[in-house]
């Protein structure tokens, strides 16, 4: 049977079996024999690959700043000399060759204390030829190991390579590490990790045992490093893509049972068409995590973690976070800081999890890398105003709205219920016990023994479905932590407070630092009235996902409970900015909006609710109603009026709740015609059908009776119907006598 070529972002993926673009693995899959469910390993691979084929290769490779690579001959050492600082015994690993009083420092010699011989001087020289074939061209780096040499492919036209020694190649372990570093590249296969051709013996020039030289594709570029020290400074944006970059590389030699060890940002190099790691001198088996080390002091784990967990995925994560937050304290002022703030916070937050205490630490790089990709997400829609939705991989989106009544009709309560104010506008924030049941809610864990049971048996209301969930009768977390959603949104906070410690029982020492569980623990201080409470518990989950919208959308919600309506418009313009599918968060932004720069913003932002959001028409009846409204800031003009008869027959409406909007529109009008008297007077108003071909009090006033008369029609009982023929009295003209 043939197989299909495998296409990876529209090219053939080649015979080593990775993407070039994105590295990742795409083996060619025969057709089954039956239709059915792809294996387990499939559908994490698709998983995993997801995130990455959003964004990763060329196309971000071209967003960053254009380099000028230098001529790989300019960059030869005239004068090579190891750093003092480096220099220690192969052997005990004393330090060796150091000046001491006014004794210099001495490149090559015996350690004081085991006798061992070193060398730290560059063995090849320039002409040398290297296995008869590469011409040495002179040393231009130093690795973990040795010295980096520069030379010529007589084979392929004088092609630059480069070649990798041993320095004191007579060590025992040192020549072990050189022999893994040769084994792991030769097998390596990746876009972004540098690539080894071949490897070569040849013989020191005073004899003795061949010195073993790996042949390596020469990475033209500039180091990260060199960029620091001389720029161009990177922007935000670009220190996220060469953490991409690096975490591609690193997850792919993680998946390969390989750790890196020693990423820095002179490991990286930012080449003509590649972001490159380079120097795999102190890559280790996985499985063999107490051996040997070779790191860099400031980006290596704490040596107490080292101590007791020796090297890990998690310790490779560590240098990532501490080399790219290197990258971030040398980025380039934001010309709008202010702008992107939010998207600031979020990757501050992603970079210090990649540096925390082990068991707060990312777990895998892929973990890592979707939430840079979100916080990019974040900081690129927060800059241009584009949105970039992708679904979440850790929760459900809601159909409820964060609103309580500014997109909705009033019903007739409204008129009848003798505490409104005429024109006076609800901005509509839910209380804090409403809001907890109309935020997001976790996806249910796939391992858990009730993820099927709550997927099959639906949400029907919080009372039936406490009915349902007894019906389960396992030990389930989910279980637990359903009960605590349907808890809280009956407003039954101790029943809420019980099932959320039956869920934390159940996670034992993980509970502390389970996400779900911070969660709950901000929804059932919301229960309580505590936005303050309810904070903290969100915060914490957004610092352990800051790529994740809903933990941003919480904490908007909160500091708008709290009053801090800066706090909440940053966190409602990075949700809604960065997909415009959330409709909660252009709802707290309007309202924000409200507050601070007026009713034409907070229109306008309603306004770009897509016509396919559930909450489409919400956002046109609310934007009818602040134009009516009075804020605060002042009563609506003639400007905002003619808007409201302009937008209120396009709602899609039935006749009786376009009866009480065009009540409530008039009412406005009327309780504001005397601020407008003065214009109306010099100038003609038309109104339209609404307000009148020519709006005048009389006029206004007929057509107000007019609508409380129908919505009298309607009344659901006498004396509703009372109430409202009597406002319907009260407002007509007064008849001649």
């Amino acid at each position: 049977m043939t197989t299909e070529p495998v296409w990876c972002h529209g090219q053939p993926v080649g015979p080593t079996g990775f993407c070039e673009v994105c590295g990742r693995l795409r083996v060619p899959a025969e057709p089954p024999a039956t239709p059915g469910p792809a294996p387990e390993s499939t559908r994490r691979s698709v998983d995993l690959g997801r995130s990455v084929e959003l964004w990763s290769g060329e196309a971000d490779f071209q967003s960053l700043p254009a380099i000028e690579v230098p001529d790989p001959e300019k960059l030869v050492l005239a004068d090579p000399d190891y750093p003092e600082q480096h220099r220690f015994c192969g052997h005990c690993g004393e330090p060796v060759g150091r000046a001491y009083a006014a004794e210099p420092a001495i490149a090559e010699g015996y350690c004081e204390n085991c006798g061992e011989h070193f060398s730290f001087l560059p063995k090849l020289k320039r002409g040398e030829r290297v296995g008869d074939r590469y011409d040495v061209l002179g040393c231009f780096a130093r690795g973990g190991l040795g010295w980096v040499y520069l030379a010529a492919d007589t084979a392929l036209a004088g092609q630059h390579v480069a070649l990798k020694g041993v320095i004191n190649s007579g060590n025992a372990v040192l020549r072990a590490m050189a022999r893994v570093e040769r084994d792991v590249l030769v097998r390596l296969d990746h876009p972004n990790i540098v690539r080894i051709s071949d490897f070569v013996e040849h013989a020191p020039p005073g004899g003795g045992e061949p010195d073993t030289y790996l042949v390596m594709e020469y990475v033209g570029g500039r180091s990260l490093r060199d960029l620091l020290k001389h720029g161009p400074p990177p922007r935000v944006e670009h220190v996220i893509v060469y953490g991409r970059a690096i975490l591609g590389a690193l997850d792919y030699l993680h998946g390969e049972g390989l750790l890196y060890c020693d990423m820095k940002p002179e490991n990286v190099i930012h080449g003509d068409k590649r972001v490159k790691v380079i120097d795999l001198g102190a890559a280790r088996s996985i499985a063999d995590p107490a051996g040997p080390s070779i790191g860099t002091e400031g980006f290596q784990a704490p040596a107490h973690e080292l101590a007791r967990h020796g090297l890990t995925v998690r310790s490779d994560l560590h240098t990532v976070g501490r080399t790219l937050q290197v990258l971030l304290e040398a980025a380039s002022e934001d010309a709008d800081p202010a702008r992107v703030a939010g998207g600031l916070d979020s990757l501050h937050r992603v970079l210090e999890r990649a540096v925390a205490p082990f068991e707060r630490r990312f777990a895998t790089a892929s973990e890592m890398a979707e939430q840079l990709d979100g916080v990019r997400r974040e900081i690129l829609s927060l800059r241009d105003e584009r949105p970039r939705p992708v679904p979440s991989a850790l929760f459900e989106d809601t159909a409820e709205l964060l609103d309580d009544g500014l997109g909705a009709v009033p019903g007739l309560d409204h008129w009848v219920g003798g505490e409104r104010v005429a024109g006076r506008l609800d901005l509509g924030l839910p209380g804090a016990a409403g809001g907890a049941g109309r935020l997001p809610i976790p996806r249910v864990a796939p391992d858990d023994p009730a993820a099927e049971f709550i997927a099959a048996a639906g949400a029907p209301g919080p009372h039936r479905w406490l009915d349902k969930l007894t019906m389960f009768g396992q030990p389930s977390v989910e279980i637990a932590f359903a009960r605590t959603r349907a808890q809280v949104a009956l407003g039954n906070s101790d029943a809420a407070a019980a099932a959320l410690a039956a869920a934390e029982e159940q996670l034992g020492t993980e509970a502390a630092r389970d996400w779900r569980a911070a969660w709950h623990h901000g929804l059932l201080a919301l229960a309580r009235d505590d936005a303050e409470q309810a904070t903290a518990a969100f915060d914490r989950v957004h610092r352990g996902w800051p790529g994740e919208i809903a933990p941003k959308l919480a904490l908007g919600f909160c500091a708008e409970l709290r009053g801090e309506t800066e706090q909440a418009e940053r966190c409602y313009r990075s949700v809604w900015h960065r997909d415009h599918g959330q409709a909660s968060a252009a709802f707290g932004l309007a309202r924000c909006h409200l507050r601070t720069h007026g009713r034409d913003a907070a229109v306008a932002l309603l306004d770009a609710v897509p016509p396919v959001s559930r909450h489409y028409d919400a956002a046109r009846i609310a934007a009818v109603r602040i134009r009516a409204g009075r804020l605060p800031s002042g009563p609506p003009g003639r400007d905002d009026f003619a808007d409201a008869a302009r937008r209120l027959p396009e709602l899609y409406l039935d006749r009786e709740a376009q009866d009480r909007l065009e009540a409530l529109v008039r009412e406005a009008a009327l309780a504001e015609l005397p601020a407008l008297a003065g214009i109306a007077g010099r100038e003609d108003w038309y109104g339209g059908a609404l307000l009148g071909e020519r709006v005048t009090e009389r006029g206004l006033r007929s057509l107000v009776e007019v609508s409380l008369r129908r919505l009298a029609e309607r009344a659901p009982d006498r004396t509703s119907h009372g109430v409202l023929v009597d406002l319907a009295n009260s407002v007509r003209p007064k008849t001649r006598r």
